[in-house]
């Protein structure tokens, strides 16, 4: 990727050709406590993933300046970095974009508008690429912290006609990408009815994570509709994910180019 390709235009450039993408996330507060996280970011790296993602729900601003800091040299220009921002604090000039958050799922305005009022200031003197992103998070059979933090109720796994409508009230928001979460070590992914459903209302670019945990799960995520998938716990238990649905979701972008 060239790195002076906008973000947003490259995401709905690989949406309208149906190719798949991959993100590594990282949480900043486990870089102290996980001594594999250097081996893996550089294997994230030298593997050509297409994204990392950087963030947390319980993320210090000195934290993630460490962070930027230690993956920034590790990376060294050749990958994306991008902000998964769980509060005000988790913004920083040293990434290449943002995903603006709006968590749409749920009806703490904290979430849907009250952080992002204190972080646009410090945005609009910034260099990072904003993506207003519609952010719903998904009941992954699992407590998590962001349902915690954020004091809301997850979408239900076998309610896809809501999660339909969420997403679509986020379009005619003006939001440009939506990202459905089922949180951090969740049991079970977020499911194929609920991301075909949201594909099919907004036909905008759609983050998936949560739960992705091998192979399979990629693949189903992907056919229902999911055009970037996000790896974090998957990656941390077992390396050579990366490496296993990179190689088939190059596999399957260069099928789309046979004729």
């Amino acid at each position: 990727m060239n790195r002076s390709t906008r973000l947003r235009d490259l995401l709905f450039e690989r949406k309208s050709e149906g190719s798949k993408s991959l993100a590594l996330l990282i949480d900043p507060e486990k870089m102290d406590r996980q001594s594999s996280f250097t081996e893996l970011v550089q294997g994230a790296t030298e593997l050509e993933i297409d994204f990392i993602f950087i963030g947390g729900s319980l993320v210090s601003a000195d934290q993630l300046a460490k962070c930027m800091a230690s993956v920034n040299q590790i990376v060294g220009g050749r990958v994306p970095l991008v902000l998964f921002p769980g509060s005000v604090m988790q913004v920083s000039d040293e990434a290449d974009a943002i995903l603006f958050l709006s968590l749409i799922s749920g009806r703490n305005p904290e979430w849907l508008i009250g952080q992002q009022v204190l972080a646009a200031p410090h945005l609009s003197k910034s260099k990072l690429e904003i993506i207003p992103t519609g952010y719903m998070l998904v009941n992954g059979g699992s407590s998590t912290s962001v349902e915690y933090i954020s004091q809301t109720i997850p979408l239900p796994q076998d309610k896809p006609d809501l999660a339909a409508a969420t997403a679509l009230a986020g379009k005619y928001l003006g939001l440009s990408v939506f990202y459905m979460d089922a949180g951090s070590g969740a049991r079970v992914p977020v499911s194929p009815d609920m991301i075909r459903a949201v594909n099919a209302h907004t036909k905008a670019p759609l983050i998936v994570g949560g739960g992705i945990c091998s192979l399979s799960s990629a693949r189903r995520a992907w056919e229902a509709g999911a055009d970037v998938l996000v790896i974090g716990n998957g990656a941390e238990k077992n390396p050579s994910l990366i490496a296993e649905v990179l190689q088939y979701a190059r596999w399957y972008n260069a099928s789309l180019n046979v004729n």
